[in-house]
């Protein structure tokens, strides 16, 4: 697996998936979750509205995942992820990790060979950059399947210099 960093807007990117960093409601937010929205569309609201009506209708659990089309996205799909929230108190690193294994268990099982991450829970959700770097290229190293393409793709420097330590 090709796992690298890039300094970026996700939104952007080409690659099969992308990974929204999303609340529980699915309905959109702010920062990454709030740019892909915009950027997709609102017909992703609509999936994601769907998916509450049917499937999650009390909301996606912390460390699961779920895919919708990416719509005006480059991104075929868009995998969406609620993070743990450490000023909720929810700070067990393997909620973390959770998100980014069920990311990439959700885009194999779509067909995504490439995808790209953000630095799920490390805004406004609390948690240090470095941990969060560490915890997610741990996870994606030792997830086994059939992306091949793993591209951390990062709106700043501090996260940037976090996860290129964390890739070495």
């Amino acid at each position: 697996m090709d796992v690298t960093t890039e300094l970026g807007d996700i939104a952007t990117v080409r690659v099969d998936a992308i990974v929204n960093a999303a609340n529980s409601s699915l309905l959109g937010g702010g920062g990454v979750d709030g740019a892909i929205h915009a950027a997709a569309g609102p017909r992703l609201l609509e999936a994601c509205r769907r998916i509450r009506g049917t499937s999650h209708p009390d909301g996606l659990a912390v460390g699961d995942a779920v895919l919708t089309g990416g719509y005006d996205l480059p991104a075929r799909w868009v995998v969406h992820t609620v993070g743990p929230n450490r000023h909720r108190g929810q700070d067990d690193p393997a909620q973390l990790a959770s998100c980014f294994s069920r990311s990439l268990d959700v885009a194999a099982d779509a067909g995504a060979r490439s995808i790209a991450f953000p630095a799920v829970s490390a805004g406004v959700y609390g948690w240090d950059a470095d941990e969060v770097a560490r915890i997610a290229v741990d996870a994606v190293r030792s997830w086994t399947g059939t992306v091949d393409v793993v591209r951390f793709v990062l709106f700043n420097h501090r996260l940037k210099d976090a996860f290129d330590a964390a890739v070495g």
